[in-house]
């Protein structure tokens, strides 16, 4: 199967630049693993994470359970370091564990190749960074076409979906501004938009409201939430307890892993 590989370049908050994040959205698709969910969009078993030096070896991760049922909004909280990029990382199919088993949307996923992790992440994983990762040249709708011409969309369907989304977010009339006429706001419901377009089966957001202004956050807060109440599967990394507070799940890691565990009080 024939890959591109886009590094992803975002703007920080109107000054900054953000980090490059390899993509490798693949050309075309193709399904792996037996295609059975059991009704779970996320099911970790016994997940370990080992960075090895050569000097010393790491434990980011140590026998993660972790089962998330379509519909769910997820909020991972710990302090710094005790595991939960790394964990979403590899939800996000953008690493792979050292041990345990992971189905995504059913599919066998944790001993899958490049190529076939940039598959999956295509097919089932929107993505939204904490610094937007928006490509500066191109304009608002260009960047949420992005996947989707990655993914082998038409560029008519591309082009009405980038729009849709848009204008669902509330930018529909700031389609043809690049990053740097925008807001840290407007940027991330951009990047939120293009998380959306290839309608995944669930959207994975690394601190969302942590470049943004207590305004800029409180929309982005509420955009999720919305999201949410339409159905979508949300797992967000925060050190936000606002924006915690409004999911309906609450996973707390601590030293590689899960110590808590609870439902939302309503």
């Amino acid at each position: 199967m024939a890959t591109a590989t886009v590094t992803v370049t975002g703007t920080g908050t109107g000054t900054g630049t953000g980090t490059g994040v390899d993509m490798n959205w693949p050309l075309k698709k193709k399904t792996n693993g037996d295609g059975h969910s059991n009704g779970h969009i996320i099911e970790m078993l016994g997940i370990t994470k080992i960075y090895d030096t050569g000097k010393i070896k790491v434990e980011a991760l140590r026998g993660i359970d972790l089962v998330v049922n379509k519909g769910e909004f997820v909020a991972v909280v710990g302090p710094s370091g005790s595991g939960k990029s790394t964990l979403l990382n590899l939800i996000g199919c953008l690493d792979t564990p050292s041990g345990g088993t992971y189905h995504l949307g059913g599919e066998a996923v944790a001993g899958l190749d490049r190529d076939q992790l940039a598959d999956v992440r295509n097919r089932r994983v929107g993505f939204v960074f904490q610094n937007f990762n928006l490509l500066p040249q191109l304009t608002a709708l260009e960047n949420v076409e992005m996947p989707m011409l990655f993914g082998g969309i038409g560029r008519r369907e591309r082009r009405r979906r980038a729009m849709e989304h848009l204008e669902k977010v509330g930018l529909g009339d700031r389609v043809e501004h690049r990053p740097t006429e925008l807001s840290g706001g407007q940027m991330q419901r951009v990047a939120i938009a293009r998380a959306l377009a290839m309608e995944p089966d669930i959207v994975l957001a690394d601190e969302p409201t942590g470049n943004l202004d207590t305004g800029s956050g409180s929309d982005v807060m509420s955009l999720l939430t919305e999201l949410w109440g339409q159905g979508r599967t949300l797992v967000v990394v925060t050190h936000d307890k606002t924006l915690a507070s409004r999911a309906g799940r609450v996973v707390e890691i601590r030293d590689g892993v899960v110590v808590t565990d609870e439902q939302a009080v309503a």
